[in-house]
């Protein structure tokens, strides 16, 4: 932690997280072809988006900037690692930590530790197959691709949505604001694997004003307050298969039972990654 990271965290505290990110889910839904198509090229080359792996690269043949920003890309550019026991990754993004879950604490920087209890809602029964397993935290900045696909074939068991901030979830937050993936608004989506259980987590942050899961639609903004668990019997879905977007960017928490799977060698903090990319082998 330094003094830089203290500077950019510390006013997130008093902003009006849900406020400026509902804004934001009205604004990038404004259908306007005078403006849209602008502010499309304004942001891809702020973030240096490659506009040439989308399916559709025309920035004109957006109706809204969520639509943009949601984006398909040529599956071809994105091969799935092969093997029914490989897990792949389900995003473009960075890893922000790894490793072993150690008696329920998941290493989020130094100096700060949350558990997998509250991460996933405060369920000991939920959170008690991943005491002694393993996690990835993977960052997703503006300029990736925001559909979330899934990680390993799996039958879902459950969808929770569990009610929060939306803290930024960037490298310097991580570092300074204790338990920042258990303190924000966030969506668990609980799977049965051939390898055992695996949870991935979605998690909100400022601006990200909607969270989506294929089988249930806008998750965020949520109707209502606390935490809500629901069922979607018969929801299977392949490796590889999309199972949720951000409308603008986030994190993904993957946590698996599994504790003897072997991480793929080189990957470590701060690593990118792509979609489909070999992770590890269960």
């Amino acid at each position: 932690m330094n003094i830089t990271d203290i500077l950019k965290s510390w006013p997130l505290y008093i902003l009006p997280h849900h406020f400026i990110s509902r804004l934001v889910f009205r604004l990038t839904r404004i259908q306007c072809p005078t403006v849209v198509p602008g502010a499309i090229r304004l942001f891809s080359d702020i973030f240096k988006v490659n506009l040439t792996e989308a399916v559709n690269p025309d920035p004109e043949s957006y109706k809204t900037f969520n639509e943009f920003f949601t984006r398909p890309l040529k599956p071809e550019l994105r091969p799935l690692a092969e093997g029914a026991n490989v897990l792949a990754s389900p995003v473009d993004g960075r890893i922000s930590q790894m490793g072993k879950i150690e008696e329920g604490r998941i290493f989020q920087a130094k100096g700060h530790y949350y558990s997998a209890l509250e991460l996933l809602g405060g369920d000991e029964k939920r959170a008690a197959p991943f005491m002694n397993g393993q996690f990835m935290t993977i960052y997703l900045s503006p300029r990736d691709y925001h559909r979330i696909h899934m990680p390993l074939s799996g039958s879902l068991t459950e969808q929770v949505y569990v009610p929060g901030r939306l803290f930024s979830v960037a490298g310097h937050t991580a570092r300074t604001i204790p338990r920042l993936f258990a303190r924000n608004e966030r969506v668990v989506a609980m799977f049965d694997t051939e390898f055992g259980k695996l949870a991935m987590v979605l998690v909100g942050a400022i601006n990200v004003a909607a969270i989506e899961t294929v089988w249930d639609g806008l998750v965020t903004p949520p109707q209502g307050w606390g935490v809500k668990r629901q069922t979607f019997p018969d929801v299977v879905l392949e490796k590889g298969a999309e199972m949720g977007r951000f409308n603008m960017g986030s994190t993904v928490i993957l946590l698996l039972e599994n504790a003897d799977m072997q991480w793929e060698k080189g990957l470590a903090e701060d690593k990118p990654l792509k979609l489909g990319e070999h992770l590890a082998s269960l």
